[in-house]
């Protein structure tokens, strides 16, 4: 049996698939989903992970959440409709990260945690230098939008 004609078959269906992972990776970093994140006066502009829960996130923004305080180390809220979620134990979760709790509590951590949660990771602020102090120790106020 001639196994040449599948072979090349196979090949060129390999190099047709790389060709197109590829462009879609430059198309990925040249339109990376950026988004602002305003608590008060202040903004943080947040990159979002490439993934079906951060597309499913950026397609509900403009948003305002009214996020409570926890553990002072994070804020979180509860959003209107589920997100999909897969989720994994970061264990250490850094200051800025971007989280969804089971399908539908958003949360932002603005300190250092260790954790033996399972979150689903939406993003991370690109340079969380001030968001501790921005954030505050009570419940605040964040809108989230297109950059």
């Amino acid at each position: 049996m001639n196994t040449r004609p599948l072979i090349a078959l196979l090949l060129a269906t390999l190099i047709g698939y790389l060709h197109v992972s590829q462009a879609e990776a430059e198309t990925a970093k040249e339109h990376p989903m950026n988004i602002t994140v305003q608590i008060d006066r202040q903004h943080f502009t947040l990159t979002l992970n490439d993934s079906p829960a951060a597309r499913a996130f950026v397609n509900r923004l403009p948003l305002t959440l009214d996020m409570a305080e926890l553990n002072g180390n994070e804020k979180y809220a509860d959003l209107a409709e589920a997100l999909p979620e897969n989720p994994v134990r970061p264990g250490h979760l850094r200051a800025g990260d971007l989280m969804l709790y089971g399908d539908k509590t958003l949360v932002l951590f603005y300190s250092r945690f260790d954790s033996g949660y399972r979150y689903t990771p939406l993003g991370r602020v690109d340079n969380p230098v001030g968001l501790a102090h921005a954030v505050g120790n009570q419940s605040v106020r964040i809108h989230f939008a297109v950059k």
